[in-house]
């Protein structure tokens, strides 16, 4: 027996054993295309950066995964998930349509307010207040989804002629400081980076007033795994992995140190157990 265990130790020493933990890994390279969103996931040329590749940086090198970042359109991604050309997708609300192509891992709470510059106007406490309000002029950002509510939203505004879609929040964030549009429904942490890396948005950093809506609800935003792209053993090893980084706080320590906590406030909280 003592002759026996010296060989598996210097087997292993030598490399021609391996551990459990280390023999785990992803089968291949995970591609991710990512979408800019806040410091959530910056884009910069062909380079993504910010908190989301940070920490999936980090977890891929414990568990043997690399993950490929490429930027990509918000609307573009969407589609791309959809299809099955992306393996996840990243900094997600929740939504049916998404459920059926991929396993959700929630991460946080999140929530869209109603966003407007330099206003004194009568507040705004709903999507219906909104719809019966013509004078107020509105910009959103095409591929965010807040649930069903906030897509029949979207339709309405439409039908009255009051709607401008648009491709980035750093576009929405510009009509708003040029009065072009009145208001805008996003989440604190979008509009942060359209407000980043120009001057005639950045001005209005501390002019920004947030209301929240009283039927647009809490999400909750997180990963998406493709059930399409991904083998069975991948998609349950990037799960179990995601799963437990958001049960230690990783995720939401990451939040903390990307965010200020005005931002935080009144778009983000810790993940609540499954309602």
């Amino acid at each position: 027996m003592l002759i026996l265990a010296s060989r598996l130790t210097a087997l292993l020493l030598f490399g021609l054993i391996l551990p459990p933990a280390a023999a785990a890994g992803c089968s291949r390279p995970i591609n991710v295309p990512a979408a800019p969103s806040g410091q959530t996931v910056t884009n910069a040329g062909a380079q993504v950066g910010g908190m989301i590749p940070e920490v999936m940086n980090q977890l891929g090198s414990r568990i043997g995964c690399t993950f490929v970042w490429s930027p990509v359109a918000r609307a573009r991604l969407e589609s791309m998930f959809q299809m099955g050309a992306a393996d996840m997708l990243v900094a997600a609300n929740e939504v049916a349509e998404r459920d059926r192509a991929g396993i959700f891992v929630p991460v946080v709470d999140t929530r869209a307010t109603l966003l407007s510059v330099h206003s004194e106007r009568a507040p705004v406490r709903s999507m219906q207040e909104l719809l019966a309000r013509p004078e107020l002029r509105v910009a959103l950002v095409r591929g965010y989804d807040y649930g069903p509510h906030y897509q029949a939203l979207i339709a309405a505004l439409g039908a009255q002629g009051r709607l401008t879609m648009q491709a980035h929040p750093s576009i929405v964030t510009r009509m708003l400081a040029e009065g072009i549009v009145d208001v805008t429904i996003m989440t604190s942490l979008a509009f942060v980076s359209g407000l980043q890396g120009d001057p005639r948005t950045e001005a209005i950093a501390d002019k920004v007033r947030s209301e929240p809506l009283d039927d647009m609800p809490w999400m909750r935003s997180g990963i998406y795994l493709s059930r399409k792209s991904l083998n069975p053993a991948d998609r349950a090893l990037l799960e179990q992995a995601l799963t437990e980084s958001v049960k230690n706080g990783t995720w939401w320590d990451a939040h903390k140190r990307y965010y200020s906590p005005q931002v935080l406030n009144d778009n983000l909280r810790p993940l609540e157990e499954p309602r």
